[in-house]
């Protein structure tokens, strides 16, 4: 008798080496890696805050208060 299966539909998931599966539903345990990880990010985001987002709030904010100072100005008269 001849079988009846046709091809296999069946795909299997490939994962790179030494990433654990996760589970659905459960929450990835944290390992002293991603730990590290994170924490390198959050010092990297601090500095961006200090490098970047300070001085630009500053000068937002300067050509704003340039931009009220010309607007209301008497006009000069002569």
């Amino acid at each position: 008798m001849a079988s009846k299966e046709g091809p296999v539909s069946k795909a299997k998931a490939v994962e790179p080496e030494g990433i654990m599966r996760q589970l659905k539903g459960k929450p990835k345990k944290e390992t002293s890696k991603d730990k590290k990880e994170r924490k390198q990010a959050m010092q990297a985001a601090r500095q961006q805050v200090s490098t970047v987002v300070l001085p630009t709030l500053a000068v937002v904010v300067l050509l704003i208060v340039v931009f009220v100072y010309v607007a209301t100005r008497p006009d000069a008269t002569e």
